[in-house]
């Protein structure tokens, strides 16, 4: 019964015979539905890129927002729902502004994640509350120790730091293709179109068109979180859509190669000899439709 949840995953505060907290993990699927978020930490700063899909086309571009600047040197991306993720983001201002109410600087990113590590797991101890549905990135720069970093608080409230690191539906596929691309030893203006790739080589296009989010925080926005400008986001989006059209044309093109050498398989020695056209042809129309080749002849 425990397997299944059944009788156990009424309650966050329920543990069952096997040690698992259920809301816990269903929180996280909530996440692992999501549309794909990735985060990159790159040689001049922090690159992130949210697939946000768009369930209808009446909505305004720009609305219904995955990617949110906390302070002038911290941005937070989210995957999951967004209603919580919201919460999440309010929640992470506060921590921002009541630092620097009191201490008169910039909070530093490792101690927000932190209290937002905390926070989030606060929600997984107690009956009458949930957890939230919802995980995030937090991208910063700390203005002692002149370094970017890149923090990732899970629906549980675990806190981890990462050089690159994904979130959503196609969060598998998506760190896979970041350490195939090697991003991490790009600047953020090489790595946006990448990231960009990755996000529309993951998503369905079939279901729903999506909404490319991109921001930045590094020596060329200095060390400031802002979104993307519109100009670039289009410019590599165009780049990305172009790139994998010539990965599709190209894959194509070698399963057309692979196919020659079976075919040449199939021809006798004596269908190439100088002169003898028409057997070539012979054999090629009977292996092209599966037949057993004819004998060639010559004229």
């Amino acid at each position: 019964m425990s397997s299944t949840g059944a009788g156990y995953d009424y309650s966050a505060g329920t543990f069952s015979p096997e040690g698992r907290i259920f809301q816990v993990e269903y929180a996280k699927k909530a996440v692992e539905n999501s549309g794909t978020s990735i985060g990159i930490k790159c040689t001049d700063g922090i690159i992130m890129g949210v697939e946000k899909t768009l369930l209808s086309k009446m909505l305004v571009p720009g609305t219904h927002r995955r990617i949110y600047a906390i302070d002038r040197h911290v941005g937070l991306s989210m995957a999951g729902l967004v209603a919580d993720g919201r919460q999440l983001v309010n929640r992470a201002r506060e921590e921002a502004l009541n630092y620097r109410k009191n201490y008169g600087c910039s909070i530093p990113p490792h101690l927000l994640a932190e209290r937002m590590g905390q926070f989030v797991h606060y929600y997984t101890l107690y009956g009458s509350i949930r957890p939230f549905g919802t995980a995030i990135m937090l991208a910063g720069y700390d203005q002692d120790t002149k370094k970017s970093s890149l923090y990732m608080v899970e629906p549980s409230g675990v806190t981890y730091s990462y050089r690159g690191c994904a979130l959503g539906k196609g969060q598998q596929s998506a760190k896979t293709e970041i350490e195939k691309y090697k991003l991490f030893d790009m600047t953020c203006r090489e790595a946006m179109k990448y990231v960009a790739k990755i996000l529309n080589t993951l998503h369905d296009e079939v279901r729903h068109p999506f909404e490319l989010e991109l921001s930045w925080i590094c020596e060329e926005t200095n060390w400031q979180h802002h979104l993307v400008p519109d100009n670039l986001r289009d410019e590599v989006n165009e780049w990305a859509v172009q790139s994998i059209k010539e990965d599709e044309m190209a894959d194509d093109d070698d399963d057309d190669d692979e196919d020659v050498p079976v075919r040449l398989k199939l021809f006798p020695k004596s269908a190439w000899r100088p002169g003898n056209l028409d057997g070539v042809i012979s054999v090629i129309r009977c292996a092209g439709h599966g037949a057993a080749p004819s004998m060639p002849f010559n004229r």
